[in-house]
């Protein structure tokens, strides 16, 4: 039971691990391509994404040991063919290759990059993983005005695939190559044979290539103006056959080496060629073959190297170091270039020139801005530094850029995980400026640490991660390594990294709810201070307007009491009560109860009566006077009339009734 429990958990680790380096999130699919590899790691990593330069064989006894642990199956799977001795490492580091990382890192959505030709037309599609083919097709349709019912997609490994087909399920490396045929649409007539040719020089070949004796197909995209014999260089670093040993099939027999791809007459856009060795090598070596850069030293081909003198190629020149002018090739860098981004520019440029379009996307900025880039955003995006170093005086120099630093699986992971960013130390101004730049930014012991590096032990890649305090070199790795060793270190380094991000994705969580809490509590209290200030300004706003009302209604009563007291003053006396003329006695009833008492003179014009009303406190505006019976309003009658006309005499009682 317990050796079940550890063979469970290995597989988890194993499936961990499986998932981080492809980017597959379907576990079941993760699984079934395991189970396929007998659960061989770096087996089923190869499966998913090729290697241009073969597939990785891991020569860890830790990998060969989970084998054993998990035992046979009922049916043997093919034994994988050995694999080349690997160089022991030199690296000062104590880093060792350790199985990857027990952690599964979050990744974006897997993207797929496909270049589509059609005609003379190259179209970029860049897509999610879990797209379909159909979703390539209307894209293409937008871009190229083909109707899809009439486009034709060709150039998948399986063979003619329907629109459904999800693009996860074949397992496609990140940069694909296809071609659009539309036999139902008739193409137009070129103008003249010269912009042909010259469309065709812009254009990008699909060269299927069969190595016959690894029984191995290499699926090669190159420019069409790239020559024949520039051709055979490159195919040499994968194939491991000089290209004096090379035997072609396939090539038109008009073609010769210094032509371009444009024009020895190959199909466009796909074409297929076999090659393998000679049975003898030939006794003449070719034109050019003085001048040829060998990319790839291997243990296995060392015979070829021995007898190179037999045909009169100096061994320098057979690294690409012979002093001959006409085939110096140009510097990654210039010498004592002022700026480091046209610096890196010109290093980018170069690189593709020598080695192709896949390579590490190469951060153009200083290294204090990649570093910035790397260490210094959110926990989440947070990334390792690789710092490569460049040394065009090394023999490994082409065979790690050709092999190892564009290899897909490399410059994938690279890209997902790490900022690149890459230096030529050729030159000695070059070096010095480089080492004074890594003292000012990982200190003297980085610097040092470079100097103590021999010419021939370069290219060197230096693993940085960020810390809190300080920036640390997790591990360097110098240019004589296999595809598999770099693999393992770099996911060992993620590893590491893997951890100390995990730490500090926490503390910033932490920090951030802190600072969150803090926000809140901050903004609680200036809500309650705004709320103070409105409820404030209200009282103040409702303060003022009654004042103002109260001001008003003063005015008014000031006003009316002026009025009253104008009329009181204006009234005529009391006439008393035996007196020669008629004398009329009213008795007012008052809103409130009271009597207002009063003699007037028979001939008072009933506009006095009113304003005598008004003197106290009721205005005629406001107020009716009325006669008890019969109910009369005396308010309505001609103010200029007397008392005796309106029948107020001699005595008569009223009431004071408000208006409505």
């Amino acid at each position: 039971m317990a050796s079940d429990s550890e063979n469970n958990m290995d597989r988890e680790i194993i499936l961990a691990d499986f998932q981080a380096c492809t980017g597959i999130d379907d576990i079941a699919e993760a699984i079934t391509l395991l189970e396929l590899n007998n659960w061989d790691l770096v087996a089923a990593i190869n499966g998913v994404i090729p290697q241009e330069n073969g597939i990785l064989q891991s020569n860890l006894s830790s990998v060969a040991s989970q084998a054993n642990i998990y035992g046979t199956r009922s049916q043997a799977t093919p034994a994988a063919p050995p694999a080349a001795p690997a160089v022991a490492s030199s690296s000062s580091s104590a880093f060792c290759p350790a199985l990857p990382s027990r952690h599964i890192v979050e990744r974006q959505p897997r993207m797929l990059n496909f270049r589509v030709e059609y005609r003379q037309r190259t179209v970029e599609v860049v897509i999610e993983e879990g797209s379909v083919v159909g979703e390539i097709k209307q894209i293409l349709e937008t871009e190229l005005q083909v109707p899809v019912s009439k486009m034709q997609l060709k150039g998948w490994k399986s063979g003619d695939l329907s629109d459904s087909v999800v693009l996860q399920s074949l397992h496609l490396p990140k940069n694909n190559s296809l071609y659009v045929l539309t036999p139902e649409i008739t193409p137009t007539a070129s103008t003249s044979q010269n912009s042909v040719l010259q469309e065709s020089l812009n254009q990008n070949f699909l060269l299927v290539i069969s190595h016959r004796e690894a029984q191995r197909d290499y699926n090669l995209n190159f420019p069409g103006s790239r020559t024949i014999q520039e051709v055979k260089r490159n195919v040499s670093d994968l194939i491991n056959i000089p290209v004096r040993h090379q035997q072609w099939e396939g090539w038109p027999a008009s073609a010769s080496d210094s032509m371009t791809l444009a024009a020895s007459g190959i199909s466009y856009p796909c074409h297929h060629l076999s090659v393998c060795r000679r049975s003898s090598p030939a006794n003449t070596r070719e034109p050019t073959e003085e001048c040829a850069d060998v990319h790839m030293v291997s243990d296995s081909e060392g015979d070829d190297f021995e007898d190179a003198s037999e045909f009169g190629v100096d061994e320098s020149e057979m690294f690409g170091m012979g002093t001959s002018t006409g085939c110096r090739k140009a510097p990654l860098m210039p010498e004592n270039t002022e700026n480091e981004v046209d610096a890196l520019l010109h290093f980018t440029a170069e690189f593709t020139t020598r080695y192709g379009e896949c390579h590490p996307v190469f951060f153009i900025g200083t290294l204090e801005a990649a570093s910035q880039e790397a260490f210094y955003g959110k926990a989440r995006d947070r990334k390792l530094l690789a710092i490569y170093l460049h040394n065009d005086e090394s023999v490994l120099g082409n065979v790690f850029c050709s092999q190892m630093m564009c290899a897909d699986s490399i410059v994938s992971y690279l890209s997902q995980n790490f900022i690149t960013w890459a230096w030529d130390v050729t030159k000695e101004a070059n070096k010095a400026r480089l080492l004074t730049m890594c003292t000012r930014h990982f200190g003297s012991v980085v610097a040092q640490t470079i100097r103590t590096y021999k010419t021939d032990q370069f290219p060197l890649l230096l693993i940085v991660m960020g810390k809190r305090t300080s920036n640390e070199v997790l591990n360097v790795i110098q240019g004589n390594t296999t595809v598999d060793e770099l693999m393992m270190r770099l996911m060992g380094a993620m590893e590491i990294f893997t951890a100390q991000q995990q730490e500090d994705i926490k503390d910033e969580d932490e920090r951030e709810a802190r600072e969150m809490v803090k926000r809140e509590q901050d903004e609680a209290y200036q809500l309650s201070l705004e709320a103070d200030r409105k409820k404030r300004e209200a009282q103040e706003r409702e303060q003022a307007e009654q004042l103002r009302l109260q001001q008003i209604q003063k005015e008014a009563d000031d006003e009316k009491e002026a009025i009253r007291l104008s009329l009181e003053h204006a009234l005529p006396p009391e006439p008393a009560e035996e007196g020669g003329e008629p004398i009329s006695k009213l008795r007012i009833r008052t809103p409130s109860g009271e009597f207002l008492v009063r003699r007037f003179l028979g001939s008072t014009k009933l506009q006095v009566l009113f304003d005598f009303v008004a003197s106290k406190g009721y205005p005629w505006e406001d107020f009716k006077l009325l006669t008890t019976f019969p109910r009369r309003n005396i308010t309505q009658l001609d103010p200029a009339s007397s008392l005796l006309e309106a029948k107020l005499f001699p005595q008569e009682t009223l009431f004071l009734e408000a208006k409505e």
